[in-house]
């Protein structure tokens, strides 16, 4: 009697297919979350390019403006 309410309430076999189903879901849209990653990665190195070259812009620092210092001219 308690095994039988127990397999009711708590079924391996419905547990076991939805654990499937969420497993190949996610290995379907494994690619397209790389690509919003991706996306919002080179957006993130972009807008920081661009910052870091408006602050060179306005200021005299020699290391953000890429030059070396033992430059010679």
């Amino acid at each position: 009697m308690f095994t039988k309410s127990y397999f009711r309430r708590h079924n391996p076999i419905k547990i076991m297919k939805e654990n499937i189903e969420k497993t190949i879901k996610d290995i379907l849209t494994t690619n397209k979350k790389m690509k919003m990653i991706k996306y919002r990665l080179n957006l993130q190195k972009y807008r920081m390019n661009k910052m870091e070259q408006i602050i060179a812009q306005s200021s005299d620092h020699v290391f953000l403006k890429g030059r070396k210092i033992n430059k010679t001219s």
